[in-house]
């Protein structure tokens, strides 16, 4: 009778997971019970890779399980653009996750907010970032000043084998730091941007393991795998965050000149809204917490996807021959050595966008995009789907689409050149994400993107050190991370 009952109960379970909960979603890969299908992207390195078997075997729009948790999955980009924009509102709102608010200290930030939070803060920083110079002049200077300090520790070292990357990623750092807390990482600042990149590299060495991606989304199961647990790495990674963003926060409250209408960075800005806010009695819509984790966001966006995305340029334009000897005729043409790339050159600079443009693609540095959730009951291709419900736009699959890039693994910037040798516009290349939650920093990235790479290697030509090109085999993890390399730098003017 016992074993009638267990016997029994089993099969209920197992029609419940494996039937009863899929049958008004969208089919996909069948669901483990607990884990979902976290497997595909745990072993399949890079993570993205599951997401294109599995659109090439369900179709555009399928659903995949992380964990007891269903997300609709869009993977073509003509889908994309009929849900996240034609219909921008029922997909705005962010899938709240509970690892991210252990870290944050409840629901705060820009990324991770949803309703009158999100909706005013993603407003008052596009406002503020606009009046820093986003896009003007005043931004260019600012990046410029980087480009030029990356030059002056090139130099220190030419012909010799130098760490790249480390020099990249400092002035990127120094970027993002003028425009949130108004000074670069030079001098006795460097010791404080080394603390900092630290942090950042703790994420890809603590938070990639198999067992933390598992207890993100299992965590039943991911308790009892060996090794550091989930709460322990957020506990330390939460602490040094917290204070290094919290001492810049009480820093500037001390010095700030409440009555000047002139703000210097984006931590200024903030105070004197929140003095405001709660002089009319509003104390919560601009709380120090909210500051700290959109400074957090600001960081991660600003320092961490830029800093990644130039890093893989620069390996791509090495593993290529004949790239940069194409990128130096052009910008000889249309620069010379005597002055700075600047934004008013992009225009005349076909090859070195399309250059960028691969390799943005080719990078594809999002294995999963943000999770979005809708705000109300809709349909997706014929299925009712429930407000609340997990949606995500998968657009590394759709910059892996062979009908859009014919051979997708292969880098070559052409695909973006037209016949008349013009830059050409494709829809379908978006690192920067679409619609209502698209990247607020995709302007200055950009940028950065264009200035840094067009005048790094219309000064040098970057080769080999003996230990040969860098890697850019992504086989070994389930996210995209900076390469750590050498290289060596000789003038060519």
């Amino acid at each position: 009778m016992i074993l009638f009952l267990l016997f029994t109960g089993l099969v209920a379970y197992l029609f419940h997971e494996l039937y009863w909960k899929r049958r008004n979603l969208p089919p996909g890969p069948i669901p483990l019970p607990l884990m979902g299908n976290m497997l595909g992207l745990v072993m399949e390195k890079p993570g993205y890779e599951c997401f294109r078997r599995w659109t090439k075997k369900y179709g555009d729009i399928y659903t995949f399980w992380l964990g007891t948790t269903p997300y609709v999955m869009i993977g073509t980009y003509d889908k994309i653009k009929e849900t996240f924009i034609r219909d921008g509102d029922t997909y705005k709102d962010k899938y709240p996750q509970p690892f991210s608010e252990k870290f944050r200290g409840g629901s705060y930030g820009i990324v991770e907010t949803n309703g009158h939070l999100w909706s005013t803060h993603r407003r008052f920083t596009l406002t503020n970032f606009r009046d820093f110079g986003l896009g003007k002049d005043l931004m260019q200077q600012k990046i410029l000043i980087e480009v030029e300090e990356a030059f002056r520790k090139f130099d220190e070292h030419l012909g010799e084998e130098q760490d790249v990357p480390a020099v990249v990623n400092n002035a990127v750092a120094s970027v993002i730091n003028q425009i949130v807390f108004g000074y670069r990482f030079d001098g006795e600042k460097q010791e404080e941007f080394e603390k900092l990149r630290d942090l950042m590299e703790y994420q890809e060495k603590a938070f990639t393991t198999f067992k933390v991606h598992v207890q993100v989304f299992a965590p039943k199961i991911g308790q009892w795998l060996p090794g550091k647990s989930l709460d322990d790495l957020l506990g330390e990674w939460k602490a040094n965050f917290h204070t290094f963003f919290n001492t810049q926060i009480e820093n500037h409250r001390q010095k700030i000149d409440f009555d000047s209408e002139e703000n210097l960075d984006y931590a200024e800005a903030y105070l004197k809204e929140q003095r405001k806010q709660e002089a009319a009695g509003e104390f919560e819509l601009f709380s120090n917490q909210q500051l700290m984790n959109t400074c957090l966001d600001l960081w991660f966006a600003g320092l961490s996807t830029t800093n990644t995305t130039l890093n893989w340029i620069i390996c791509y334009i090495m593993n290529s021959p004949g790239v940069q000897e194409k990128m130096k005729e052009e910008l000889d043409r249309v620069v010379g050595g005597d002055r700075l790339v600047a934004m008013s050159d992009k225009n005349e600079l076909p090859y070195m966008n399309a250059v960028i443009n691969e390799s943005q693609r080719c990078a594809n540095i999002v294995p999963i995009n943000l999770f979005h959730a809708t705000t109300k009951d809709t349909v997706i291709n014929g299925y009712p789907i429930k407000k609340g419900t997990g949606v995500i736009a998968q657009i590394s699959t759709v910059m892996l689409d062979e009908k859009t890039f014919p051979d997708p693994y292969k880098f070559n910037p052409d695909r973006f050149i037209d016949e008349d040798g013009k830059l050409k516009k494709v829809e379908e290349l978006c690192p920067f994400s679409i619609g209502k939650r698209q990247c607020l920093g995709e302007g200055l990235a950009r940028m950065e993107l264009f200035l840094f790479i067009s005048n790094m290697f219309n000064r040098y030509k970057v080769s080999p050190s003996s230990a040969g090109p860098p890697s850019i085999d992504k086989t070994d993890k389930v996210g995209v991370f900076p390469r750590k390399f050498n290289a060596i730098l000789t003038k060519r003017h």
